[in-house]
């Protein structure tokens, strides 16, 4: 189905029912690489992805490698939404996919990094908790075992104490992550898209979009992963006593060069690229299967 037959709202219910479908397949690898971004020196609770998944399953059971997907599902919708459709829109605009793509990571930060930074906090909470139990000496004296936090809670939280700056904490980081991956994955995905075309004019088939898509998206997320766990470190409110805080961006990958080492900006990198080929390969099989132009032909018709 070509590009310009595609209405916006399809654009939206595509990258909607994408997200979602990804989503749920991924995520307890999104969770593995958020702990395994946030484990600092001294404090290393997980040796690997396997592993993580392992020891969360035997803490906190299997629905615990899945603690934060509800903020995921309920915002991931309107974020590849937002990424699918304004790249489309830009790319009309302007004929350089490079400048498209960072159009579109642009404007989805504005619902990525609120969603990002509860999520961060309900997914690491599991990590913090078994700190708690297992490395007893990473705790501060005198801190209390409190519960983990709802989405709800935290959002209150941190409106009350920050206001909606509080959900934006890491804005920057974000759009240093975004911006740059989608430059990457767009021009790539279009140029591996176009290789599988049987004719110049028409779509390619879908298995050639869910390669392309997994192939771009890996690779971008691999590009950007330094910049990720930046972003994870800096969204993070809860630490061990042992831990580094950050006060922004440059302290952040000072201090990790100082007591890490180079190596740690790749941490999780694998676990992010399992995580984003499947998420976005699955987005353009939706896009290009035209799925939401399949559900808007059931809605009634406005007659003139």
């Amino acid at each position: 189905m070509a590009d310009k037959q595609i209405s916006l709202p399809a654009k939206l219910i595509n990258g909607g029912i994408a997200g979602l479908i990804g989503v749920t397949c991924v995520f307890p690898i999104d969770l593995a690489k958020t702990r395994l971004q946030n484990q600092q020196n001294g404090s290393r609770l997980y040796t690997s992805m396997s592993d993580c998944l392992i020891k969360t399953i035997r803490s906190e059971g299997y629905f615990g490698m899945y603690r934060g997907a509800a903020v995921n599902l309920t915002l991931v919708t309107p974020e590849k939404a937002i990424k699918l459709a304004h790249h489309r829109n830009f790319e009309k605009i302007v004929e350089n996919k490079m400048l498209a793509g960072c159009g579109a990571g642009t404007c989805q930060v504005i619902v990525t990094t609120p969603m990002e930074m509860l999520k961060i906090q309900l997914q690491d909470a599991g990590r913090i908790a078994a700190q708690r139990k297992l490395m007893p000496e990473t705790v501060a004296a005198g801190t209390v075992e409190t519960k983990s936090p709802t989405a709800m809670q935290l959002t209150r939280q941190l409106l009350r104490e920050k206001g909606i700056a509080g959900l934006y904490k890491g804005l920057g980081a974000t759009l240093l992550r975004d911006v740059p991956f989608s430059i990457i994955y767009f021009p790539l995905f279009a140029n591996l898209n176009n290789l599988g075309k049987k004719d110049v004019d028409g779509p390619a088939p879908f298995y050639v979009s869910f390669i392309s898509g997994c192939l771009a998206g890996s690779t971008a997320a691999v590009a950007v992963n330094p910049v990720d766990v930046i972003k994870t470190r800096l969204q993070s409110l809860n630490r061990a006593s042992t831990e580094d805080t950050y006060s922004g961006v440059t302290d952040c990958i000072r201090k990790i060069m100082r007591n890490e080492g180079p190596s740690a900006f790749l941490k999780g990198a694998y676990c992010r690229a399992l995580v984003i080929a499947p998420l976005f390969g699955i987005a353009q099989v939706i896009y290009f299967l035209g799925v939401g132009e399949f559900i808007l032909s059931f809605m009634p018709k406005k007659h003139d």
